[in-house]
């Protein structure tokens, strides 16, 4: 119902020490923004802004339109839900449910309808009568959502609502926000978390903020794009080594030769690649760092292959990791191979490096324009 709109905003606190620094976010209407970061990187305090429970040090948060930097958090139209559940544990859920609606004094027929709708939605029917210490984990988060959306508010917010729960659960209602979400549609939501597999997943558009020097040196935001965008064309090391698990590998080199539509480059160990990217701004002779994602290093020597020592493997069923000897101390190489696939600790493998599976980085850490396009596959209807 509702467009969120952060201006310039920072957050800094009366040590001088900023938090926020020079964010600009346009949430659209009906979309689902995530803000994920590593711990510290001022995600939870970004969305606590949004929210009205921080104050913003400078810069502007409109919603829908409306300046609300000093407007009261329970007129900005925001329905927020908690890591920690923050239910009341000696009312019912159904109690729990209409908690707000019933401050407000509106009408028991009313209140009783939104609830059994919200009920329905989260499947709490038979719960309505328990108290939350007769519940699970995944309920009380459920009722927690439940009484965000009997408010029909404009704007969702979410503060790493699934970190308390085990894996399963965890998947189970990663699902039930996305339905939610999709049957509330009209309502812009920012979600936030740790966990990179519950942004890829839930996104339109991943917020990635920085932590540490570099909110200083470039600002708070990492990279904002959807989540392929930041898995197939991270902007800086950063963003590359953050998103993905695992993460992405990283290989220093030495280029060789730059043009518009590839680099060459030398590993230390001598081999030569070609990568497809723009490399028409750097000189031969500047160090470079090589990317490739665990899933795109292939087994054998179809193109470009490198022989690399078996250091550990990981045998998953679905899948087997190779963690061969990259030069770097406590820095493997991650293949990611067939589950059938297995390999002796000292085992010497080939492994090819694809140039249109490369990324290179320069000596600041900046990704080159990779010159390979981003294509969904169709999966084809079923007759």
């Amino acid at each position: 119902m509702a467009s969120i709109e952060l201006r310039s905003v920072h957050k800094t606190y009366m040590d001088d020490v900023a938090v926020i620094r020079d964010v600009d976010l346009h949430v659209k209407q009906g979309e689902f923004c995530v803000f994920v970061g590593p711990s510290g990187c001022g995600k939870s305090t970004l969305l606590r802004m949004v929210a009205g429970l921080e104050d913003i040090s400078s810069g502007e948060l409109l919603i829908d339109g409306q300046r609300m930097n000093d407007t009261q958090p329970a007129k900005r139209g925001v329905a927020m839900v908690f890591q920690s559940y923050a239910l009341f544990p000696h009312i019912s859920v159904y109690d729990n449910l209409a908690f707000g609606m019933t401050l407000a004094k509106m009408d028991k027929a009313l209140i009783r309808k939104k609830v059994t709708a919200a009920a329905q939605v989260l499947q709490l029917e038979h719960l309505l009568d328990r108290k939350p210490k007769a519940l699970s984990g995944g309920q009380r988060q459920r009722v927690a959502i439940g009484r965000a959306i009997v408010r029909e508010p404009g704007v969702f917010l979410f503060d790493e609502p699934l970190s308390n729960l085990d894996a399963s659960l965890r998947v189970q209602t990663r699902f039930e926000i996305a339905k939610i979400h999709r049957d509330f549609g009209k309502a812009s939501t920012i979600y936030v978390t740790h966990d990179q597999v519950e942004a890829m997943t839930l996104a339109d558009r991943i917020l990635l903020l920085n932590s540490g020097p570099a909110v200083l040196k470039e600002g708070s935001v990492a990279q904002c794009g959807s989540p392929l965008e930041l898995y197939h064309r991270p902007r800086n090391l950063f963003v590359a080594g953050f998103i993905g698990s695992p993460k992405m590998n990283f290989l220093s080199a030495l280029l060789l030769e730059g043009h518009a539509d590839h680099a060459r480059v030398q590993l230390p160990s001598g081999e030569v690649l070609d990568a497809l990217v723009d490399a028409s701004a750097l000189r031969p002779g500047q160090p470079v760092t090589l990317g490739i994602r665990p899933e795109h290093a292939l087994l054998g020597t179809a193109t470009q292959p490198i022989v690399r020592e078996v250091q550990w493997q990981e045998r998953l069923g679905e899948s087997t990791y190779l963690f061969l000897a990259s030069g770097v101390a406590n820095q493997p190489l991650v293949v990611k191979a067939p589950g059938q696939a297995h390999a002796d600790t000292g085992q010497r493998v080939a492994i090819s490096l694809p140039a249109a599976a490369l990324h290179v980085f320069d000596e600041n850490g900046h990704a080159l324009e990779r010159r390979i396009p981003i294509a969904d596959t169709q999966i084809p209807h079923a007759a």
